[in-house]
């Protein structure tokens, strides 16, 4: 190779620079981007086969890493819907063109109209919709996942399913009655249906036997309501005084949601007849703001601040974070060396937790970057020195011909 190795040497080395010099321009530009992962330009050395009486140079070659699982600060804001991922893991976001991505740039507001949770870029954040019941995702893959939309939140009304008893106690020296016109105790408490209207169900008290009672629930608002059918109807047997198994009352609220009441704290006992519990949902009311936990449940805060949950946001992971492909965007793509991004909740197989109120600065370190930019530089005079001796040898070869 002689001489034009040499030359080829000094173009490989400055080429090797100007892609390093690339990456530190790169790393500085993003310095103050959310979530931004570093990257740094990793020499090879591509050698030629010598003699031991010539040395034919070689070339060098470049390979560009990317630091992403090297983890930035984490900066408190004042925005709720501004999230950081403390520990591992990746959230989904999709484009408008319906490609997922995965960032760790939790920098989300809400849009217009359409109230979805949006980066910078314009990608929508992608969860799991509590409506039907807890989520069941899918390991491997995006299936099931809707975006994020606080607009969805506004005034709602929440239909009563669960409710119960947190103290109560029936008269132990209750006289004995037949079930009818003629009950022991009675009691009502109030559940919510399906509009967030009010619906009074009765509870009605029999002693039926020593240590015996029946419970039956009615709908208050039915004309005539009792005596006649009830909503549904339960034995309640005590052993000193202790409610034994698990008994409650299964009904469906009228125009409401399957509805479960829980008789376990309900003591017999030479007292007074005393009732207290309670049931869940409410009557519609204005959501004034949300929250979003560290397991990526969002709430809606309603104006009485009681909170329900509407969605909850997973994080992915996959087997080598490094080796996924970056996208303008500030997002991440799987490649084939990376793995297949793996769906789950936060804190949970070894994801970490989502903070809210909180961002994940960028990795990138300038003293460092500003020193790999004078070697960068310094190491391209070096080999532009290399070229233009090289150069000029090869033109004294040539002249000697002339």
């Amino acid at each position: 190779m002689g001489l034009y190795g040499v030359l080829n040497s000094g173009v490989s080395g400055m080429n090797a620079q100007t892609n390093r010099l690339g990456t530190v321009a790169d790393n500085i530009q993003n310095q103050n981007t959310t979530g931004y992962k570093r990257s740094a330009t990793e020499f090879s050395s591509l050698l030629i086969d010598s003699s031991p009486g010539s040395y034919n140079s070689g070339s060098v070659d470049t390979v560009v890493r990317h630091m992403i699982t090297s983890e930035g600060t984490s900066t408190a804001t004042t925005s709720a819907t501004d999230l950081a991922i403390k520990g591992n893991g990746f959230f989904v976001v999709k484009d408008e063109g319906g490609r997922y991505a995965l960032t760790r740039a939790g920098n989300f507001q809400v849009v217009q109209p359409s109230g979805d949770l949006v980066n910078t870029a314009g990608m929508h954040l992608m969860g799991y919709s509590l409506a039907a019941g807890d989520p069941s995702p899918s390991m491997n893959s995006y299936n099931g996942l809707v975006p994020v939309n606080l607009g969805t939140m506004s005034m709602q009304a929440r239909p009563s399913t669960l409710g119960g008893i947190s103290k109560a106690n029936l008269d132990s020296n209750a006289p004995i009655t037949t079930v009818g016109p003629n009950y022991s105790k009675a009691t009502n408490f109030t559940t919510f249906d399906n509009l967030g209207n009010p619906v009074q169900v009765d509870l009605y008290f029999w002693k039926t036997a020593a240590n015996t009672w029946q419970v039956s629930a009615y709908d208050h608002s039915v004309p005539g309501n009792f005596p006649g059918t009830p909503l549904a109807t339960s034995p309640l047997t005590f052993v000193n005084g202790q409610l034994q198994g698990s008994p409650n009352l299964n009904f469906t609220i009228p125009n409401g949601k399957n509805f479960t009441f829980d008789f376990k704290n309900l003591t017999q006992l030479a007292s007074d007849f005393q009732f207290q519990g309670s049931a869940n949902g409410s009557a519609a009311k204005d959501v004034v703001d949300s929250e979003i936990g560290s397991d990526g449940t969002v709430y809606a805060i309603y104006a009485d601040k009681t909170k329900a949950a509407a969605y909850r946001i997973p994080l992915a992971t996959v087997a080598s974070p490094d080796q996924l492909t970056p996208r303008s965007g500030n997002v991440f793509e799987t490649s084939p060396t990376s793995g297949e991004p793996q769906l789950g909740f936060a804190s949970i197989g070894g994801r970490g937790a989502i903070e809210s109120n909180m961002l994940e600065n960028s990795n990138v370190d300038l003293g460092n970057e500003l020193a790999t930019m004078i070697e960068a530089q310094t190491s391209y005079g070096a080999n532009s020195k290399v070229f233009q001796t090289g150069s000029e040898m090869l033109e004294l070869l040539v002249n000697l011909k002339r």
